[in-house]
């Protein structure tokens, strides 16, 4: 078996995309595991699949995997090279385009100016839509968690996938990879969370670094960035829109009222395309 691939990135956050469309995939999550390997196999934070959808209104569906080979829900700066993948490749000349996701429709829209902005929809504070299971209800700007012997003060929200987000005063010295881990599997979150270190420099300006779950400590996150400066928002320190300044570049989010969808834009690049042989697969 040999699949054609292209290697991109957004913002840093770099994925192996797979056209199952025009050709059959079936990948396993070893298989999975290996391709995303940066010794053994290609190399990449996530793997995505652009396949038909299954569902009505949707002119694509978009399949995620993190580096560990599990399925997840949502991936921002995913989706924004998924809209550049199907340009690149004639799937689509649409300058907008609807996307199945596992979390629900995502609309993903080419800019003059060369960069990709998506429609994430609208975040959720629910505890059931997180989900989160800890004492207290999710829907007040921020909870506390016992992580470690520490309390952490958490904004913790559903965009499309789980996020708790702290404030830091540096995120150069902040110990994203031991504390990232710790929040990524705290017994509070059944499906694991996405832990995310933000340093506000201004109302319209932060930076950030993501211990994404799965894949651990990224160049930069998309949905990430999202919950960042939407809990950044909630509890009144940012306004919109907000520059969100990550490891492998620049991102912008913005986000009007608590029922509105957030809109993230950034670049987006190709790096290079090949071919997965059949030794990957062994």
């Amino acid at each position: 078996m040999t699949l054609q691939f292209t290697k991109m990135h957004g913002a840093g956050n770099d994925f192996v995309v797979i056209d199952a469309i025009r050709q059959t995939v079936t990948l396993d999550s070893a298989q999975i595991r290996r391709i995303a390997d940066r010794h053994f196999g290609v190399g990449c934070d996530q793997l995505l699949l652009v396949a038909q959808p299954t569902i009505a209104g949707a002119d694509f569906r978009y399949r995620i995997f993190n580096a560990d080979g599990g399925e997840v829900e949502q991936c921002g700066n995913g989706a924004r090279c998924f809209m550049r993948f199907v340009h690149h490749h004639g799937l689509s000349d649409q300058l907008q385009i609807r996307v199945q996701t596992a979390a629900g429709i995502i609309v993903p829209r080419l800019e003059a100016d060369g960069r990709v902005s998506v429609d994430m929809g609208a975040p959720r504070f629910a505890a059931e839509d997180i989900p989160f299971l800890g004492d207290q209800p999710a829907t007040p700007p921020a909870v506390d968690l016992d992580v470690g012997g520490q309390t952490l003060d958490l904004g913790i929200l559903s965009m499309g996938n789980p996020h708790a987000v702290l404030r830091v005063s540096d995120i150069d010295s902040a110990p994203v990879g031991e504390l990232g881990a710790a929040i990524e599997h705290h017994p509070a979150f059944p499906n694991r969370v996405n832990a995310g270190f933000m340093q506000i420099i201004d109302p319209g300006h932060i930076r950030l670094r993501v211990f994404e779950r799965g894949a651990g400590e990224t160049l930069s996150c998309g949905t990430g960035a999202c919950a960042a400066v939407v809990a950044g928002i909630r509890r009144g320190w940012l306004s919109s829109p907000v520059d969100v300044d990550t490891r492998g570049g620049r991102l912008t989010i913005a986000w009007e009222h608590a029922t509105a969808p957030v809109w993230l834009t950034g670049p987006t690049a190709i790096v290079f395309e090949g071919e997965l042989s059949q030794g990957i697969f062994q």
